[in-house]
């Protein structure tokens, strides 16, 4: 009776683990959607979340279905097990077996998300979702399969965690995508130089690099599954053997990632982009999730170190050389970590004594999992592409794929500016002529100048976003603290600035500004004007400008109070 009960609290203790971990990893996903979501324009914004939630929805529907099948299967076919594991389907199973689907499925899920990155801004939604569902229940699958209980594990192919069967899977299929589809539009010029689009909001990618530290908590230290093994002397630790050596390398190899791509961003840039920080820590973390159980501590920050310092030039070489468009750089993040990772630990020191890796083994696992995943990646992202399927047309992706994709503005409030075709402004009259550039008359429909004798004056200041409260308090001074604010960005007589996105410079001549408008009819045109230049004023170009423009009528909408009295 004694040991019976033992049996079962084991068993519930390492379902409640497996439970928890597992609700942990499905986190992760918020995290890929905030480092996404802010790599990319903000017209793009809410196509990617869009992935990234039907990754998730239609994902984990065929690896219910067909992947968790498809990955037994092929354990058992390479390893001489019976085919009829092919037909354990996961319907019919019990309370266990479900949680360790789950378990399975929100593995097979991140593998499937991180392709979304790499084709971001130009891939059809349906080309994505047809790949994505293709991903969890075959390609996943069989890489899963022959390296966790199947001839690849035989062999002696070691990943303990997914450094190369979950990210490296992911990486490489991301790098595929992005070659079949070809870069973005204004990606390159004609003689081969590369533009650099830079992503909405550092703030989210930031943001999301957090949330996917935390949750590879669970991903690494969650997949030392079972907390207890009930013995013929009682009840011992089994995964929780070695937890604590996993903890420490997911932690050491977090930071030694970031601290490897700052040494190389500011050894390419002379300075340390916060991009490729937030890259490195990724990618450290992806170095030691395939041997976090066994490298020692040492291991985990040599490792860690190169997966962060090939990260930039990894990725130089993918942009550059062979001009791929990886948006969100899931290649040298979850490609070449993945692969460092798994090969560097056949090094001599690397792993704890008797952890059995060697070379040969390591460098065959990634070589398999490398080209089955490129030949079936290839293979569907091809057959979009030759029916038309793969990428939106230019005027879709010159709009935004919010828009063209799912009508929606993920940003409505920024509205948009009315501009000619050509970038000018069209001025019309009514008689035909030309206005001359610089008029401040209005123009009669016979060509004649009316004297403007309106008391109404509007009052529209640019200047800049820190001379905002300056400005608020000189008009209240003055009597005029009514006024509209909105943000823009222009440029004018103040110099462009070069900006730097993932360690790339380029050109920022639209400058931040707020755009202050006042209306006035019984305060003094000149104290308003004076009050707003004495709080913009700094001293140094780019304070901006104001204007002053007569209005015709006004109406106030509570009391239907008109002309002066309405303001």
């Amino acid at each position: 009776m004694v040991e019976a009960d033992i049996a079962v609290l084991a068993e519930g203790v390492n379902l409640l683990w497996i439970l928890v971990v597992s609700f942990l990893i499905f986190f992760m996903h918020a995290g890929f959607a905030m480092l996404e979501s802010g790599q990319v324009r903000s017209k793009n914004v809410a196509n990617q979340l869009t992935k990234n939630l039907l990754t998730w929805a239609l994902g984990v529907f065929a690896f219910f279905f067909v992947g968790a099948a498809v990955s037994g299967a092929t354990a058992a076919l390479t390893t001489g097990g019976s085919a009829t594991e092919l037909y354990a389907s996961t319907i019919n199973g019990e309370s266990g077996a479900w949680v360790n689907w789950l378990f399975g499925a929100v593995f097979a899920m991140t593998a499937a998300t991180i392709v979304s990155g790499a084709v971001a801004g130009r891939a059809k939604l349906r080309a994505y979702v047809g790949y994505t569902l293709v991903l969890a229940a075959v390609i996943y699958p069989f890489v899963s399969g022959l390296g966790w209980g199947g001839w690849l594990e035989s062999f002696g192919f070691h990943d303990f965690a997914g450094g190369m069967i979950v990210h490296g899977l992911g990486g490489v299929a991301g790098l595929t995508a992005a070659w079949v589809l070809g870069p973005r539009m204004g990606r390159y010029n004609d003689d081969g130089s590369v533009n650099v689009i830079p992503g909405h909001s550092m703030t989210f990618a930031v943001l999301g690099t957090l949330i996917l530290a935390f949750g590879w908590y669970g991903f690494n230290v969650g997949t030392a599954v079972n907390v207890f093994a009930v013995t013929d002397s009682g009840i011992a630790l089994e995964g929780f053997a070695y937890v604590g050596r996993v903890a420490l390398a997911t932690t050491l190899g977090m930071a030694l990632g970031a601290i490897g791509a700052s040494i190389a961003s500011l050894y390419l840039t002379s300075k340390v982009d916060t991009l490729y920080v937030a890259n490195g820590l990724l990618a450290g973390l992806v170095g030691v999730t395939g041997i976090a159980d066994i490298v020692t501590w040492y291991g985990a920050m040599i490792i860690a170190l190169v997966s962060g310092l090939q990260l930039p030039f990894v990725f130089k070489f993918v942009e550059q050389n062979l001009k791929i468009d990886d948006v969100c750089a899931v290649f040298p993040v979850h490609g070449t970590a993945g692969m460092i990772g798994l090969i560097m630990i056949a090094l001599p020191g690397m792993a704890v004594s008797g952890s059995g890796v060697t070379m040969v083994s390591q460098v065959v696992g990634v070589g398999v999992i490398t080209i089955w995943t490129v030949v079936a990646t290839a293979a569907v992202f091809g057959a979009f592409k030759a029916a038309g399927q793969a990428r939106v047309s230019p005027e879709h992706e010159r709009d935004g794929l919010d828009v063209s994709e799912h009508g929606v503005d993920t940003y409505p409030e920024f509205g948009s500016p009315d501009v000619a075709a050509d970038g000018g402004v069209e001025e019309i009259r009514t008689d035909g002529g030309e206005v001359e550039d610089g008029s401040s008359s209005e123009l009669r429909t016979d060509g004649g100048e009316v004297e403007d004798e309106t008391p109404i004056k509007m009052i529209t200041a640019i200047v800049r976003p820190d001379r905002l409260s300056n400005v608020k308090q000189q008009l209240a001074e003055v009597g005029a603290p009514s006024l509209t604010v909105t943000n823009v960005s222009g440029r004018g007589s103040q110099p462009a600035k070069k900006g730097q996105w993932r360690g790339e410079e380029y050109t920022v001549d639209l400058h931040q500004k707020v755009k202050i408008e006042t209306v006035v009819a019984d305060v003094p045109v000149d104290e308003v004007v004076e009050a707003i230049r004495e709080g913009a004023n700094t001293g140094e170009p780019g304070d901006g400008k104001i204007f002053v423009m007569p209005v015709n009528d006004a109406t106030q909408v509570r009391t239907g109070k008109t002309g002066p009295d309405a303001v």
